[in-house]
């Protein structure tokens, strides 16, 4: 396998790897969507998933198994049934992909995983995915993508319909991004800097208006924030003042250089590391916990600048 330490997603230039830079203009309505998640039931900071509800990152290369993955047709989460039509993988995806023999989704909810190639620059996303009786491999979406690309994808590559969701077309996160961009990752936890922005998630998204870089929302509150807005940790704030953990530290560092981007709902707001069980031996105890940032109140945070508002997305009842 090559060495994934020190590695990144996407190239230098992306989007997700650039800095914010000094002085960034101010989204007007900012105050507004961070009292938002100030409003949180759950509580006004950010969680992280690192055991459920995220993405177990698979290393493979030219030894890994070839594995035939079907398309799921429908998928059962808890007691709801999801739409009960046809998902469809993306551009390029399969019919074959990379599966290492141990591999497994996260156990929860949405059951995420990814393959990547170190070596090939390559990487699979998916969700809803899972083993069938017969022993064979299928999930709901994806998407595969070159991991020296610019990390987001193109509008017009899914014939999507106004009021469908994005998952029928192949991406595994609601508001159309790579599900790989923004996780927060354990090697470069464990060597203390992070050079990438971060996915978050909110209850608060807004209904049928999204921005660049997502291409298209789940959201489902009129006024809430847009799936693709940034959102930054006043890079003023003294991070003495909140007793963090190493961990903690090192998230909190990366929230003001690079911010988080909007990617999809949650019942909270939630930021993203790498399920271990990809990487027997690893763990996040006394590295980083789930509730590390958790007490620094969204307050202290403010949305960059929105970009064009774009319309569209699935319809749902909004929530005025």
């Amino acid at each position: 396998m090559s060495d994934r330490k020190s590695q990144r997603f996407f190239s230098d230039d992306s989007f997700w790897n650039e800095p914010i830079g000094p002085d960034p203009e101010i989204d007007p309505g900012s105050e507004h969507f961070t009292d938002l998640l100030m409003g949180e039931p759950n509580g006004p900071g950010f969680g992280i998933n690192l055991r459920r509800y995220t993405i177990p990152v698979y290393a493979v290369d030219d030894d890994t198994p070839m594995r035939r993955i079907h398309q799921r047709r429908e998928f059962h989460q808890g007691k709801y049934k999801l739409w009960g039509e046809p998902f469809s993988h993306g551009p390029g995806f399969g019919p074959e992909i990379p599966i290492p023999d141990d591999a497994d989704p996260d156990p929860d909810g949405d059951h995420h995983m990814a393959m990547v190639d170190w070596k090939k620059r390559r990487a699979w996303d998916m969700w809803a995915v899972g083993k069938r009786p017969d022993g064979e491999w299928e999930s709901a979406t994806g998407m595969t993508y070159d991991l020296d690309g610019d990390g987001v994808f193109k509008r017009e590559w899914f014939a999507i319909r106004p009021g469908e969701s994005i998952h029928f077309y192949g991406p595994s996160r609601a508001s159309g991004v790579p599900a790989l961009a923004g996780l927060i990752m354990h090697d470069e936890v464990a060597a203390g800097r992070i050079e990438h922005k971060l996915a978050f998630a909110s209850r608060f998204n807004a209904y049928l208006e999204f921005v660049w870089p997502a291409t298209w929302t789940d959201g489902h509150l009129e006024g809430g924030i847009p799936e693709g807005a940034v959102i930054q940790l006043d890079p003023g704030l003294d991070l003495g003042r909140f007793d963090l953990d190493r961990g903690g530290t090192v998230v909190a560092r990366a929230l003001q250089e690079y911010g988080a981007v909007n990617t999809d709902n949650a019942g909270g707001n939630a930021l993203y590391g790498e399920h271990l069980c990809a990487r027997p031996g690893l763990h996040w105890e006394g590295l980083l916990d789930p509730f590390s940032i958790a007490h620094i109140p969204a307050k202290h945070y403010r949305i960059l600048k929105l970009g064009e508002i774009l319309h569209g997305g699935m319809t749902r009842t909004p929530v005025r």
